[in-house]
C-alpha cells in the first residue's frame, strides 16, 4: 500500500482503513452521537465514590525501615474479588507527620520533606506487574519491607496492586466457589481502576498523582505497554463500570487512569499477529518438530510469516527519517529482505557492537531464564517463591547483566535453574564460536564493532524458535495466550483471526499433509465468534491487550486514548519465548507518536527472557529513568 504517515492519518481520521490481508480483526467504530444533547455531560453525583476515600488515621509504620504503609484498599466500589481488586500503598517516612493513636498513626503530608530527589509535591508512584506469565496477583496481605527501600529511598511512593489474570478462577481466600471473571481485558481494567483510586485519594498521599509509572516482564510487561498507550480509552468504560471504578473526583472533576510512563522487559503482547510475527521471525527457519517437513503445521507457518510480511507492509511503521518499513520478496518466495529487516539487523548489530566494547573478558554466558520476576511488595509472594524452586525457573534479571565489565558471574537467587555456563577468553574467541559451523557474525577488532550477515543466520544461531508452530493461539487452545482469551468455564479459546484466516485459505493443502484435523478449521471460527459476559466480541477483546491499537493508524482507535510521554523498552535478543518484532513494533509506533518524549530501547545482547539489562541492576536503572523523566 505505501501509505505515507500523513496520509494514514487523514484515511484513520475518516475512518476508511480495512483489515489487512485477512489478518487483521475489524474494529466497532464509534457511532456519532444523534444530537448535540446526547454530548452533555450528566451530572454526577460528588459522593458516588466516599466509601472509596482513603483513611489518613489507618496508617501503619515500620520504624526500622522508616516507612508508613496501609494493606487491602479495595480500589472499585464493585470488586469481583477483594483478594484481587485491592492495593498496598508504602510511603517513605519522611513524607508525614503521623500522630499515633493505638496500633496506627494520622498521617498528614509534610509539604517541607525532601527524599531522594524528590519532595512531597513532585514524588512519583511506582506500580509493578509482578506477574511474567500473567497469573492473578493477589493484593498483599501482610506487611514485609524487604527490596522496598532503593524505591523508597530515591522518594517514590511503591504502590502493589492485585488483579486477575489470565484466566477466570475461583477466590480460595473467601471460601466461595463461585467463578471470578478473569482473562482479556481484565488484568487492564483492574489496573486502570487502581491508578483511578489514587488519583481519587491524590490529596491525602505525598506524590504528584500525574507521575504514574508502571513496569512490568513478559506478559505483565505487554500489560504494562497496554496501560500506557490506552490512557482514557473508551473501550475499557463499559468494564470499569462493571466493578465500580472512579470516574470522578468529590468535586465532579473526570479521573484519568493515564501514565506519565511505561517499562517493560521482553513484553509479550501485541497478540493479533503474535503467532504470524513468531513464524516471520523465527519459525520459517526451523525444520524440526511441528515445523518438519511434511507436516501441516510446517505449511501453516510459512504461510503465517508471508501473512506477517503483508501485514507490515500495510502498516505505517517508520525509520528514524520517516520512510515506512517494509519487506521484499525473495527469489525463494519468502520475505526476509527490506527495510523492515534491515532496522531490526540494525538494533542487533548496535547491541552486539555495544556488548564487546563493554564487556571485560574473560567472560561467561550462561543462558538464563525467567517464568516471573520478583518485585518487592508481597512477601507471601516471595515466601512462596523461595519455597518452590520450580516456580522460578529462570533467572532474576535484579543481579548484573551480563556484560558489565565485571567478568563475574551473575550472582542467582533462590530457586533458579540455569544450563551450562562457558567462559570465553577473549572477544576473539568468542566470535570464532559463534563463527564455528558457518561464518554469519563478523567482529572488526580495530573498531570493536560487529556486524551480522543476515536475520537468517541470527535467528539460527542466537533466537531459534523454540516452541511449536503457531505458539500464542495453539492448534489445541494449550498455551497461556488461550488462557487469555477464555471466557468463564471455557477457559481456552482460539483468539487470532490471521491464524484462523490463513488456516482457513490454506486448509486444502493443510489436509494433504501429517496432522491434519478438520475440526481445526471450524474450532476456530467457533471461537472467534463468542462473546464474553459484556457482550464484547473476541476481536475487540484483542484490540484491548495490543498497544498498537491506539499507536498506529492502521487501526481505529488510534489517536483515541492518552499515551504516557515516557517510556522504557528492554528485551534479550536471544530470547526464543516471543518474536524480535513485539518490542521493536511497539518502539517503531511510539518514537513517531506525535506527545511522546522518549523512548528509552535497550536490546540486550547476551540475555534472553530475563529482566534483561546492559548494565547494572532492573531495578537501579529503573529508578535512574523514573528520575530522568521526571527532571526532563
Amino acid at each position: 500500500m505505501g501509505c505515507t504517515r500523513r496520509e494514514f492519518l487523514a484515511l484513520a481520521s475518516v475512518g476508511t482503513l480495512a483489515g489487512v490481508a485477512g489478518c487483521t480483526p475489524a474494529q466497532k467504530e464509534t457511532e456519532p452521537p444523534a444530537d448535540d444533547a446526547a454530548q452533555e455531560t450528566p451530572p454526577v453525583d460528588l459522593a458516588e465514590f466516599e466509601s472509596l476515600a482513603l483513611d489518613p488515621s489507618a496508617w501503619h509504620y515500620d520504624e526500622e525501615g522508616d516507612i508508613y504503609y496501609q494493606l487491602g484498599l479495595t480500589y472499585c466500589l464493585a470488586p469481583a474479588t477483594e483478594t484481587y481488586e485491592s492495593l498496598a500503598i508504602f510511603v517513605p517516612g519522611a513524607y508525614f507527620d503521623a500522630e499515633k493513636n493505638g496500633d496506627t498513626y494520622t498521617c498528614t503530608v509534610n509539604q517541607k520533606a525532601v527524599v531522594g530527589n524528590f519532595t512531597a509535591a513532585t514524588a512519583p508512584i511506582l506500580m509493578p506487574i509482578n506477574s511474567g506469565a500473567l497469573s492473578a496477583q493477589a493484593s498483599p496481605t501482610a506487611y514485609g519491607s524487604e527490596g522496598l527501600a532503593p524505591y523508597l529511598e530515591r522518594g517514590c511512593v511503591y504502590v502493589y496492586a492485585g488483579f486477575r489474570g489470565r484466566s477466570a478462577a475461583v477466590d480460595t481466600a473467601t471460601g466461595s466457589d463461585a467463578l471470578i471473571p478473569g482473562g482479556a481485558p481484565w488484568p487492564v481494567v483492574d489496573l486502570k481502576a487502581a491508578i483511578r483510586y489514587l488519583r481519587y485519594n491524590a490529596s491525602l498521599l505525598p506524590c504528584d498523582a500525574n507521575r504514574v509509572y508502571v513496569f512490568g516482564f513478559g506478559a505483565g510487561g505487554g500489560v504494562s505497554a497496554v496501560l500506557g498507550a490506552s490512557g482514557d480509552s473508551a473501550l475499557f468504560d463499559p468494564y470499569l463500570e462493571e466493578i465500580g471504578a472512579v470516574t470522578h473526583d468529590a468535586t465532579g472533576v473526570a479521573v484519568s487512569d493515564a501514565l506519565a510512563g511505561s517499562a517493560s522487559w521482553c513484553p509479550v503482547t501485541s497478540y493479533d499477529m503474535a503467532d504470524a510475527a513468531y513464524e516471520w521471525c523465527q519459525g520459517q527457519y526451523a525444520d524440526g518438530g511441528e515445523r518438519a517437513e511434511g507436516t501441516w503445521t510446517r505449511e501453516l507457518s510459512r504461510d503465517l510469516a508471508g501473512a506477517y510480511a503483508a501485514w507490515v507492509n500495510e502498516m505505517d511503521l517508520r525509520s528514524s527519517d520517516d520512510s515506512q518499513l517494509t519487506l521484499d520478496e525473495t527469489e525463494a518466495g519468502v520475505y526476509t529482505m527490506g527495510s523492515y529487516a534491515a532496522a531490526l539487523l540494525d538494533e542487533i548489530d548496535e547491541a552486539a557492537t555495544h556488548f564487546v566494547q563493554n564487556t571485560a573478558f574473560p567472560y561467561t554466558y550462561t543462558p538464563q531464564r525467567l517464568e516471573n520476576p520478583m518485585f518487592p511488595g508481597d512477601p507471601n509472594l516471595a515466601t512462596a517463591r523461595a519455597a518452590d524452586p520450580a516456580s522460578q525457573p529462570g533467572a532474576s534479571g535484579d543481579a548484573p547483566a551480563d556484560g558489565t565489565g565485571t567478568g563475574e558471574e551473575p550472582a542467582q537467587p533462590v530457586g533458579v535453574s540455569q544450563v551450562q555456563s562457558t567462559i570465553y577468553d577473549s572477544a576473539q574467541s568468542y566470535f570464532s564460536s559463534l563463527n564455528e559451523d558457518s561464518w554469519w557474525i563478523n567482529y572488526n577488532h580495530r573498531s570493536t564493532s560487529v556486524s551480522v550477515s543476515s536475520l537468517r543466520d541470527f535467528v539460527l544461531h542466537m533466537r531459534p524458535a523454540a516452541p511449536e508452530a503457531a505458539p500464542f493461539d495453539r492448534p489445541d487452545r494449550s498455551s497461556r495466550a488461550n488462557q487469555l482469551f477464555g471466557i468463564g468455564e471455557e477457559s481456552t479459546l482460539h483468539f487470532s483471526s490471521c491464524v484462523a484466516q490463513t488456516l482457513s485459505a490454506g486448509a486444502q493443502d493443510y489436509a494433504a499433509c501429517d496432522g491434519w484435523d478438520e475440526e481445526y478449521e471450524t474450532a476456530w471460527a467457533e471461537d472467534l465468534e463468542k462473546v464474553d459476559a459484556l457482550e464484547t466480541d473476541m476481536a475487540s477483546r484483542v484490540a484491548m491487550m495490543e498497544p498498537l491499537t491506539w499507536l498506529s493508524g492502521h487501526y481505529d482507535a488510534y489517536g483515541q486514548s492518552t499515551v504516557a510521554p515516557h517510556w522504557r523498552v528492554n528485551e534479550g535478543l536471544f530470547d526464543t519465548d516471543v518474536s524480535l518484532c513485539a518490542a521493536a513494533n511497539l518502539v517503531f509506533a511510539l518514537r513517531k507518536y506525535d506527545g511522546v518524549a522518549e523512548v528509552d530501547h535497550n536490546p540486550v545482547w547476551g540475555r534472553g527472557h530475563v529482566l534483561a539489562e546492559r548494565s547494572g541492576s532492573a531495578a537501579a536503572n529503573l529508578l535512574d529513568w523514573v528520575v530522568s523523566c521526571c527532571s526532563s
